[in-house]
């Protein structure tokens, strides 16, 4: 075990939430374990509606002369609030490790990735352009972007430095005021993070951040008038609940929510690299991304030498607790994970698939799963849900219009992948596939700079790149009558 790292991430650990930059705690509490050995690693206070409505009251104070601010000096507290991070990055990583259980390597990766919403989004800062325009009544029309307001950030637990600095880094640039919902499983990551954010010069009632019951604090979240922007990862049920709640306020809502990713492999396909690219993009976080491979459709004549090769290198993946040198995959995020994976794998044996690597718990017990491989059964519960574990099905097909409707024949619409050395078929599959994101011939398709969100039951706007700082903004319309 490294054991300096892990330290180096208990030194970051809080055991309160912020509310306008102050510490809050409060006489119940919520224990918080490693998903490695089931061992409390702290507590986080179970604050209510009273909290939250301080808070909210808090952003709505600050919001003024935060949103009035040089948009300069916004981008200059982004690019200290980054150094800082990245000035903490293996603790920062080791707390992630110890709340996720994701591998510390891993957990550091995310940490880059997460400052990267940051360093992009100073820059966004310094370029909220307007326009001008000639009107036909002889006027002349110029436009801002304004900030929307305060906002109700609520981050699920994994990826809990990513899913929040993808919200917070627009919100900060534009001129939002925040308050943030982690997730409870992971909240230490978020808790750390803010307080570097006031390290770095942020206006203290500018963010605060809220621990506790989730229904609780999102019910007065989005039943206030104050709260103008909602943004939300998480379920598709969850989320259909607060943009209902969010109705009668008419906030701003944006949604990044459930996933089934198809995965297509062509005959022409490199089928090393899509071996690779497969197993890369899938057991991220023991494969629970809402981005990650859910189902993948092999053409027939290739499907058992692609399975193969899949299953041969997916059987060499280390797995083990987080701090352990070479460990690839960590353990699930709680036991009924495992029961979800483990009901998965039931039922596509049920439907006729057979299991070509792993397919049970795995030795080390508690919430680790063998990383596993099957081929054939049905397909149909992989567009239905997400297994959300270390679980790759592969099922082949026959024609292009085939897959293409198996990919389609789902309500979800975030990521999808195709691998094919065909162009042609690379833009019309590109096309026609019912996602928000596609990636030819890789895996790995987020970055700061790539728009992030789904279609269909995945939600509804875009995160990271030039249109992410577009959530967090009105248009506004200045006319001027030229006498």
């Amino acid at each position: 075990m490294n054991t300096s790292a892990r330290d180096a991430g208990l030194a970051l650990l809080r055991e309160h939430a912020f509310i306008a930059g102050e510490a809050v705690t409060g006489a119940k509490r919520i224990a918080v374990d490693d998903p490695a050995t089931g061992e409390v690693i702290g507590h986080i206070p179970d604050l209510g509606a009273a909290e939250t409505e301080r808070a909210i009251q808090a952003a709505d104070a600050a919001f003024p002369a935060w949103s009035r601010s040089d948009p300069h000096k916004r981008a200059a507290f982004l690019r200290e609030w980054a150094r800082l991070i990245d000035e903490n990055t293996e603790g920062l990583g080791a707390l992630m490790a110890l709340e996720n259980g994701k591998p510390f390597e891993e957990a550091k990766g995310e940490v880059a990735y997460a400052n990267g919403f940051i360093k992009w989004f100073a820059g966004q800062a310094e370029r909220l352009i307007g326009e001008t325009q000639d009107s036909p009544l002889g006027h002349v029309i110029l436009t801002f972007r304004e900030a929307v307001g305060p906002c109700a950030l609520i981050t699920p637990w994994n990826f809990p430095a990513a899913m929040l600095t993808r919200k917070l880094g627009p919100a900060f640039a534009a001129g939002c005021s925040a308050v943030v919902k982690p997730a409870s499983q992971t909240p230490f990551t978020a808790l750390a993070l803010a307080e570097l954010a006031y390290k770095a010069g942020l206006p203290k009632g500018a963010l605060s951040v809220i621990t506790g019951d989730a229904a609780t604090i999102g019910g007065v979240l989005t039943a206030s008038p104050l709260i103008r922007k909602l943004s939300f990862t998480g379920s598709t049920p969850v989320g259909r609940k607060l943009a209902e709640q969010c109705a009668p306020t008419l906030k701003r809502v944006s949604m990044e929510l459930g996933g089934a990713a198809p995965l297509i492999v062509f005959a022409d396909a490199d089928l090393d690299l899509a071996v690779a690219e497969t197993i890369k993009g899938k057991f991220r976080n023991s494969g629970q991304t809402c981005v990650c491979p859910n189902r993948v459709y092999v053409e027939a004549s290739v499907a058992e030498a692609y399975a193969e090769k899949l299953a041969a290198e997916v059987a060499k993946i280390p797995v083990g607790p987080a701090f352990e040198a070479g460990v690839k995959v960590g353990p699930l995020i709680e036991d009924k994970a495992i029961a979800k994976v483990e009901d998965h794998l039931a039922k596509v044996q049920a439907s006729g698939g057979r299991v070509l690597t792993g397919g049970a718990r795995h030795e080390l017990g508690g919430r680790f799963f063998q990383p596993t491989v099957t081929l054939g059964g049905d397909d149909k519960l992989f567009r239905e849900e997400e297994t959300f574990g270390p679980l790759i099905p592969v099922f082949p097909f026959e024609t292009e219009d085939e897959v293409l409707g198996k990919a389609n024949d789902s309500e979800f619409g975030l990521a999808s992948y195709l691998f094919t050395r065909d162009l042609d078929r690379a833009f019309r599959i590109g096309r026609r596939i019912e996602a928000g994101m596609c990636g030819v011939n890789t895996g790995l398709i987020s970055t700061a700079v790539a728009p992030f969100g789904g279609v269909k039951s995945s939600g509804y706007g875009k995160e990271g790149s030039v249109h992410g700082i577009d959530e967090y903004v009105d248009i506004k319309a200045v006319t001027l009558a030229l006498r």
